[in-house]
């Protein structure tokens, strides 16, 4: 489980669950129903963290509700 903060919504053009990961640029996921969205967000945090790592970038920690906005 992630301690992110997902924002996640219903495409009708895509006809699915879109998910942002504000807190990670570039990190997004889909899919067909909200829970393999909120899975597949899960997975791609997890391999934004590590390339992250692997390049020396800097991580940022969770900071909860919108505090990023």
């Amino acid at each position: 489980m992630t301690r992110y903060e997902l924002i996640i919504y219903w495409s009708k053009e895509d006809g699915a669950f879109l998910v942002e990961v504000p807190e990670l640029p570039g990190c997004m996921a889909d899919g067909s129903t909200y829970q393999e969205a909120v899975s597949n967000a899960e997975r791609v945090i997890a391999e934004w963290l590590e390339t992250a790592k692997e390049l020396g970038r800097p991580i940022p920690e969770p900071r909860g509700k919108l505090s990023y906005a």
